[in-house]
């Protein structure tokens, strides 16, 4: 059985590109719940990028309805990755050469820590911490590769 560390990706296209199906959930700073989001998560190549968009239903409270996402992973090397907003401002690295990447997000006075771990050829997940005065939460996503069968 391999670890968390035991599975390197050195080409980002080939690993992402396709469809994943995606379980988020947000907790606040004690652990309670604030909003679940399950959807698709879908990689594109684009010349020398992958263009991430996420589509799916997020429930927060009361609230029940759509959401999306757009980032382009623009490739710079095995294994190695700038992620961007689709607005085009830098979100953070990546390096995926060793099967995790930990990355700090400086958002206003909140601060973002994340965590990629590549479970194997058809798993991975990501975890956000959010600290400061305006957000205190943990968004944690497992990602599963959809196979021909799942999208039908």
């Amino acid at each position: 059985m391999r670890t968390a560390t035991d599975f390197r990706v050195t080409d980002l296209v080939a690993y992402f590109a396709g469809r994943w199906e995606l379980d988020r959930k947000i907790v606040d700073s004690a652990g309670a719940g604030m909003a679940v989001f399950t959807g698709v998560a879908c990689f594109t190549p684009d010349d020398d990028a992958l263009v991430y968009q996420e589509r799916g239903t997020l429930v927060m409270g009361e609230h029940r309805g759509p959401a999306t996402r757009v980032l382009h992973f623009r490739v710079r090397g095995p294994g190695l990755a700038d992620v961007h907003f689709d607005h085009g401002g830098f979100f953070h690295d990546l390096d995926l050469r060793h099967g995790r990447w930990s990355v700090r997000h400086p958002c206003r006075d909140d601060r973002y820590l994340g965590e990629f771990v590549i479970h194997g050829p058809d798993v991975w997940w990501q975890v956000w911490t959010v600290v400061g005065p305006a957000k205190s939460y943990t968004s944690t996503t497992a990602f599963r590769r959809m196979s021909i069968e799942d999208e039908a």
